[in-house]
C-alpha cells in the first residue's frame, strides 16, 4: 500500500509536555483514528502535520512531499476541520467564498454552493450567529470543495447531533472511496471511530501506546469477568482491572485466554473498552 501520510520519529518539547518519538503511516484510501485523552498529544501532532509548529526532530510527508520540498503544494493537499470555527465572526458565506477563491487554485465554487444549499446553510447570517453544527458543516464545505488529498479532523464531530454525525460519517466514506485520499481523524470520542476507522493509533502522555489495524487490534484482546477469588496466579495477565460488588472486569491478551480456563466469562471488546483498560493499566 502506498502511504499518504508518514510521520517519522517526531518529537517536540512544549513547556512541561513532551511529544516523544511519534511514528505512524496512513495508506491511501484509508481512515486512521487518532485517540487519547485531552492533553495526551493529539493536537500537538496535528499542529506539526499542519506545519503550524516545527518538530524538534523527525519528519512529516504528505503524498511523498514534505513542507520543505514544496510548502504550497504540501498545504494545498490538506483539508483541516477542527473543533472551533476558523472564520471571522462577522463573515457571511459570500465572504468565506471570496477567501477560498483567493487562496486555493483548486476551489470549486459550484461544488461549494451545492454543499451549502444541501446542508441548509444560511447565506444571510453572520458566522457568529451559526450554531456549532452549522459551523462544522461550513468547515466541511470549504475542504470538500477543494482538491485535497487528506482530511485532518481534530475533534470535528463535537456538538453534532446523531443525524448530522451519521451524515458526516457517510461523507467521510465517500471522500476516500476512489482510493487516492485518506483521513486522519483525531478524537476523544472513540465511538465515532467504531464503524469507519481502518487503523487505530492511541497516544498517552506524548507516547504512542497503540498503532495497529483496527481488526487486528480487536482480535488481540478479550474482556474477562469473574470472581476475584479465582484469580490466584493470573493477576499479571490483567490489564486495567476494575472491581465491583459482583467481581471484577479486566482485559487480557487474547493469546493467554487458555490460562484462565473455564472459570471466567470472556467477551470481545470494542475500541473504547480497549482504550479504557489500557489507560487504567
Amino acid at each position: 500500500m502506498e502511504d499518504m501520510l508518514v510521520v517519522k520519529n517526531v518529537s517536540k518539547k512544549l513547556g512541561d509536555f513532551y511529544l516523544n518519538d511519534v511514528s505512524l503511516s496512513l495508506p491511501k484510501g484509508y481512515i486512521m483514528g487518532y485517540i487519547g485523552k485531552n492533553g495526551a498529544g493529539k493536537t500537538t501532532t496535528i499542529n506539526i502535520i499542519n506545519h503550524l509548529i516545527n518538530p524538534d526532530c523527525g519528519s512529516v510527508t504528505i503524498n511523498g512531499i514534505s513542507y520543505k520540498d514544496n510548502p504550497v503544494l504540501y498545504k494545498e493537499q490538506i483539508g483541516y476541520v477542527g473543533d472551533e470555527s476558523y472564520f471571522p465572526p462577522e463573515f457571511k458565506i459570500k465572504d468565506v467564498k471570496k477567501v477560498l477563491k483567493m487562496f486555493y487554485k483548486s476551489f470549486d465554487e459550484k461544488k461549494f454552493d451545492e454543499i451549502v444549499e444541501r446542508e441548509g446553510l444560511s447565506k444571510d447570517k453572520k458566522i457568529k450567529d451559526f450554531s456549532r453544527g452549522m459551523n462544522v458543516k461550513l468547515m466541511f464545505a470549504t475542504v470538500l470543495s477543494r482538491e485535497t488529498k487528506i482530511l485532518i479532523l481534530d475533534e470535528a464531530t463535537n456538538g453534532l447531533d446523531p443525524i448530522a454525525k451519521d451524515s458526516l460519517m457517510t461523507t467521510l466514506q465517500e471522500y476516500i472511496e476512489d482510493g487516492e485520499k485518506s483521513i486522519f481523524f483525531s478524537t476523544h470520542v472513540v465511538s465515532d471511530l467504531e464503524q469507519i476507522a481502518d487503523f487505530v493509533v492511541m497516544i498517552e502522555n506524548g507516547k504512542l501506546v497503540i498503532n495497529e489495524q483496527k481488526e487486528e487490534l480487536l482480535e488481540n484482546y478479550l474482556i474477562v469477568k469473574g470472581n476475584e477469588s479465582e484469580l490466584k496466579g493470573l493477576e499479571g495477565n490483567l490489564l486495567g482491572k476494575k472491581s465491583n460488588d459482583y467481581g471484577f472486569e479486566a482485559m487480557i491478551k487474547a493469546d493467554c485466554a487458555d490460562e484462565f480456563g473455564n472459570k471466567f466469562i470472556f467477551e470481545k471488546p470494542n475500541i473504547e473498552q480497549i482504550a479504557i483498560h489500557l489507560l487504567r493499566a
